[in-house]
């Protein structure tokens, strides 16, 4: 019998509705493990696998399920150590985003994700934004230096540095602007001061503004590491905030690998359409 890899914990629950069979040896176990399984607003709980038919081993079908079809391969490299967790992030919001919509890079760092960001807003258009913000000065630099490196005058203009704490975003957006995308990397600026980390409390405010702003079908992502004094009181107040969602308003989920207790973990909140 097929199992999931062990070190892949998701939160889920199984849906009540009718059942296709998956049969074909050409749909991956892990792509029926995503289309078989409705997954559930929760950060709470453990795993729980869905119950098979009589008749077959099929699986509980909802056509509610993981709103993002199509990653499935960037979660399986991720299970199986091949891509980094940044990474795999960054291949979620590739089906997320569109040009000209406008994104947050609430955690600068050294740039590279909001050099990600810029790239996927960026159309013709011109319309697209990715708003950028850092409490320290050397990240909004490393960052500037990144843009003037990579990228072309026109598309640079697409950006906008903010020297601020990511808990006040609400204060440079445009209260009539959409947002598509709220991005989170957590913990230290790498090559930075380790003593300068992100805390609970501040993004804790960061992730209620994120929900007060995000459109409907938008996302907040998280990738967080947890290896450093204060991570796991930092993650334990991020799966507190998924957990008080909505189950009718928001779909949450966790990645992380079991067996590598101070690795990062991605944490994926949908607001639903």
């Amino acid at each position: 019998m097929e199992t999931l890899p062990p070190t892949l914990n998701l939160l889920f629950r199984p849906s009540l509705e009718s059942a296709p069979s998956f049969r074909s040896p050409r749909v991956s176990l892990l792509r029926r493990f995503f289309i078989g399984c409705r997954f559930v607003a929760s950060a709470a709980g453990g795993f729980c696998a869905g119950k098979r038919r009589e008749e077959g081993p099929s699986l509980e079908f909802s056509p509610s399920v993981f709103p993002i079809s199509g990653a499935e391969d960037s979660l399986l490299s991720f299970i199986n150590g091949k891509m980094k967790a940044t990474d795999v992030a960054h291949s979620i919001w590739k089906i997320v985003i569109r040009g000209g919509d406008t994104v947050v890079d609430a955690t600068c760092g050294n740039g590279y994700d909001t050099i990600a960001l810029l790239k996927l807003v960026a159309d013709d258009s011109r319309k697209g934004c990715v708003h950028g913000l850092d409490i320290q000065s050397s990240a909004l630099e490393n960052t500037s230096y990144l843009l003037r490196e990579s990228v072309a005058e026109k598309q640079r203009e697409l950006v906008k540095l903010h020297l601020l704490c990511h808990s006040r975003m609400e204060d440079i957006l445009p209260k009539d602007a959409p947002v598509r995308l709220i991005a989170f990397n957590l913990g230290y600026l790498p090559a930075g001061d380790k003593a300068i980390i992100t805390k609970p409390h501040s993004t804790l405010f960061a992730l209620q503004a994120a929900s007060r702003i995000i459109a409907s079908g938008g996302l907040i992502s998280i990738v967080i590491y947890i290896g450093h004094p204060g991570g796991r009181e930092e993650l334990e107040a991020i799966l507190s905030f998924a957990s008080s969602l909505p189950v009718e308003g928001w779909n949450c989920f966790k990645f992380e690998t079991a067996n590598r207790p101070t690795g990062p973990v991605l944490v994926f909140i949908f607001k639903k359409q």
